[in-house]
């Protein structure tokens, strides 16, 4: 298990990746006029990609990331990654941002800990940690009593409906099977990868959406610097230090801190658009914030010890030699 220092280390980080990638929805909101969704989708992907693969390239695992394109999983990876990407992209101008990052929520403290115990069989325990579960629970609640509350949460309709759940289906996936791939090579190389290959495959893809051809077009100097800010934030330094989170404490602990993502983004909707929450929806606030610190509690307890089944030995612990089964045989052959 992680040291204390570690994990605290990975909160941390896991609750920059959480702010930085809640500024999303208001990047994309802020050039919808000027960039059509075929830009959207390629252009953060391509400057991330290429940000990112410099910084394998500086870390020494540039090779990697070309030996990755030989690789029939990593393309799978990068379709997941592009189909995330798509799918966050269309509900949050089909249903906003706020709920929008309600989905993206399902996908991070919902599915990612639950495919990861069942695929990855990584943190089981913390399944039969009463201040996990209640944890993530309350997080979870606070996170959508805010968001219900403050009637910011809008029915989704039509195509917007099928798109809902491919959210947290994508999202949830393509960390666990990152994780997952993260074991047999350096993590870094995998996201870059990832990445870079998104942006190239929705170059082909610009025709079939939304826009045309002509959604790449970038209206205004403005609009590039938009780009590239959204670009930088959340295809490159959020991943980087969500992923250092999960180096130092798995993959549970930091998709669990994403349960702030919404919070986040209706905090900086009330910011940038004076959008107050209700009463009712302002206490869900720290109901969430109590919850991550629950669940953050029972992730760094170790879990208790099992008694061993009637008649087998007990294991030996630190200072205390394993107690045998029976009395020592004494006789000599």
């Amino acid at each position: 298990m992680a040291s204390p220092r570690a994990l605290t280390i990975a909160a941390a980080l896991s609750l920059s990746s959480a702010f930085l990638w809640a500024t999303y929805y208001f990047f994309i909101l802020a050039l919808a006029p000027a960039v059509g969704p075929p830009g959207l989708t390629a252009y953060p992907f391509l400057i991330g990609g290429v940000a990112y693969t410099a910084y394998a390239w500086r870390t020494g695992e540039g090779r990697t990331v070309l030996e990755l394109f030989a690789e029939p999983s990593a393309w799978f990876r990068a379709f997941l990654i592009l189909a995330m990407q798509l799918s966050v992209l269309a509900s949050t101008y089909a249903a906003g941002a706020v709920d929008t990052s309600l989905l993206a929520l399902l996908g991070d403290a919902a599915m990612t800990p639950l495919l990861a115990m069942a695929l990855l069989r990584e943190g089981r325990h913390r399944a039969r940690s009463p201040l996990f579960v209640g944890g993530l629970a309350l997080a979870g609640g606070g996170a959508a009593l805010t968001i219900l509350a403050s009637g910011s949460a809008a029915p989704f309709r039509g195509w917007a409906l099928a798109v809902a759940p491919v959210v947290p289906i994508a999202v949830g996936f393509f960390y666990v099977l990152s994780a997952q791939a993260g074991r047999r090579r350096s993590i870094v190389a995998l996201v870059a990868h990832s990445t870079l290959l998104g942006g190239l495959l929705s170059l082909p893809l610009a025709g079939a959406i939304p826009g045309g051809w002509t959604g790449l077009a970038v209206a205004t100097p403005v609009a590039l610097l938009l780009l590239v800010g959204v670009a930088l934030t959340s295809f490159f330094v959020a991943p980087v230090v969500y992923f250092g989170a999960m180096e130092r404490a798995g993959i549970v602990l930091p998709a669990l801190f994403q349960t702030l993502i919404p919070i986040f983004t209706l905090l900086l909707s009330a910011v940038l658009f004076d959008r107050v929450p209700a009463p009712l929806g302002l206490a869900g606030i720290p109901i969430a914030m109590l919850g991550g610190g629950l669940a953050y509690r029972g992730a760094v307890t170790p879990e208790k010890p099992r008694p061993p089944p009637p008649g087998e030995p007990l294991a030996a612990s630190p200072g205390r030699a394993p107690e045998a089964a029976g009395p020592p045989d004494l006789r000599t052959p």
